[in-house]
């Protein structure tokens, strides 16, 4: 059976989500082999193990942490080289595209970015894309070399499948440029103890009819009961009600939760290019004839601030 190239995303040898998803992925084209780098990368291995990964090759080294992104496409393609992979996977996160994108052209491979779904094909893998703002779905084939896909979180289910794991050592030489671009230091992120927006199970957006910084407790409360991440249309991070890390949109970031509740949010095209992928929608909204209701699997038509303090309460006596 073909094997098929897992990129890991780990912090520090937890392995994160978005990688679990892929290797249930490349189950189904071949069999998975992970490359795990950077601190902590041979610690990656019994989770990958047991969710699939028949190899798992590692490389530690101070060059993954102390510059960009070109150790790690060197370190890509010296694995790739030792596997003769049948395709490429790697998480669809910025740094992602970045890696995949340049591994395709040192490669002469076509690469497809942004996939919702694969499948396998009779002339290699088939991908599973949202085009034109999500108004179309299309699927695509890489033409030209071996297929380089990246692949959007919450894409598909993480699936344990125990498989052998064996740890190998993966020897990488630097390239001249990786050393080009150096980290001279790095902020910890501030934590809200929420979900990360592009991987959560579910996403609760507030937008212009929040009306105010001071409103957006209303949504964050919902997302705490649910445990959900909070995410802003670009009106309401425009108005400087909330960060613009936490824009979903076109212009912000993509997610495909579970679950997407939005409130007070019209459904401008642009806001509707970053979730639409989501399983199921659920509009709160006082206008009626707002365009998120075209979108929806549920729309409720009603003051948000009624509406969602409710729900939430709702929830939390469910929950006991």
């Amino acid at each position: 059976m073909a094997e098929i190239l897992v990129y890991v995303d780990h912090v520090d040898g937890a392995v994160r989500k978005p990688t679990l998803e892929l290797l249930t992925l490349a189950r189904r084209l071949g069999e998975p082999v992970a490359v795990a780098l950077g601190n902590g990368a041979a610690g990656t291995a019994a989770t990958l193990a047991e969710h699939g990964a028949t190899r798992v090759l590692t490389a530690e080294a101070a060059e993954f942490a102390d510059y960009l992104v070109v150790p790690k496409v060197d370190a890509l393609q010296a694995a790739y080289e030792v596997v003769s992979p049948a395709a490429v996977l790697v998480p669809s996160s910025a740094e992602g595209k970045e890696i995949a994108a340049r591994l395709a052209v040192r490669i002469g491979s076509g690469v497809i970015t942004d996939a919702v779904d694969l499948e396998a094909g009779a002339e290699g893998p088939v991908a599973t894309q949202s085009a034109f703002a999500a108004s179309y779905t299309t699927k695509s084939r890489v033409s030209k070399g071996t297929p380089v896909i990246t692949v959007k979180p919450n894409s598909a289910p993480v699936e344990a499948a125990p498989a052998a794991g064996a740890v190998e050592t993966l020897a990488v030489s630097f390239s001249a440029l990786a050393t080009g671009t150096k980290v001279t230091a790095r902020t910890p992120r501030e934590s809200t103890g929420r979900p990360e927006l592009t991987e959560a199970a579910i996403v609760v957006s507030g937008g212009r009819g929040v009306n105010g910084a001071e409103n957006f407790a209303i949504i964050e409360a919902l997302a705490d009961s649910l445990g959900a991440a909070v995410g802003a249309s670009r009106a309401a991070v425009d108005a400087g009600w909330y960060p613009h890390s936490n824009q979903v949109g076109q212009t912000g970031k993509s997610v495909s939760p579970q679950l997407y509740i939005a409130s007070g949010i019209s459904g401008a095209i642009q806001h509707r290019a970053g979730m639409q992928t989501s399983k199921t929608i659920v509009a709160v909204n006082k206008d009626a004839e707002a365009p998120i209701f075209d979108l929806v699997d549920y729309g409720v038509v009603g003051d948000l601030f009624n509406v969602v303090p409710q729900l939430t309460q709702e929830i939390q006596a469910r929950k006991g």
